[in-house]
């Protein structure tokens, strides 16, 4: 088809490709969003590639939609997430017929990236990302009344981190541990931290 000659129609298609796909790892379309996506990102390989090489293409770019999800649910320290997208750029640019072509693509997976975070605002996000965010507020009104003077009053005291906190992790102050949250910091193991805010028992620290 003639459209395909054309260089922009990459930025479409793999826009739309990463715009399904990321989308449905963020909310949960129950296979929708991953029908239409995947639909997307086979049209663009089987344009530009040959079937032994489309196998491979589709592999790395899907590897890398895996990394991404992986970091997002065990490790949350971006280095994995920064892989997986390094993967899916590589894998739509290698493909394209010329650099305005593999230009093109690349904006394409970035600007689809991008403009999934607004599916979180139309729709029910996925419960894994709800427990990254820790997004639940731990307050009294919630039931938490017991345990709200106890940590109270940990505010402002100096801790210790007893594992690498990305940015989850485990704290000790005076001889109690605690299960604490950094602002968004990669906090080493065995770091002087200070207790920065106590939102009912979520515990925010930064290094002292």
């Amino acid at each position: 088809m003639e459209i395909f000659s054309q260089e922009w129609i990459a930025l479409v298609i793999t826009g739309l490709g990463t715009l399904f796909l990321l989308g449905e790892v963020l909310v949960n379309m129950r296979g929708i969003f991953a029908l239409l996506g995947i639909g997307f990102i086979t049209v663009y390989f089987t344009v530009y590639l040959e079937t032994n090489s489309l196998i491979l293409m589709l592999a790395i770019y899907f590897i890398g939609i895996l990394l991404i999800i992986i970091d997002g649910k065990v490790l949350n320290d971006g280095t994995l997430a920064t892989i997986g997208a390094a993967s899916m750029l590589a894998a739509v640019a290698l493909p394209a017929p010329n650099i305005a072509a593999g230009l093109y693509a690349v904006l394409g997976v970035l600007l689809g990236g991008g403009l999934s975070l607004l599916f979180l605002k139309v729709f029910k996000r996925r419960e894994m990302w709800n427990k990254i965010t820790l997004k639940d507020q731990l307050t009294s009104e919630a039931g938490y009344n017991s345990l709200n003077d106890e940590y109270r009053a940990l505010l402002n005291q100096e801790g210790i981190t007893l594992n690498d906190m990305r940015p989850v992790g485990t704290i000790r102050v005076g001889t109690r541990d605690y299960s604490a949250v950094s602002n968004g910091q990669w906090i080493p193991k065995g770091t002087e931290i200070t207790i920065t805010q106590v939102d009912g028992t979520k515990i925010l620290v930064e290094p002292k």
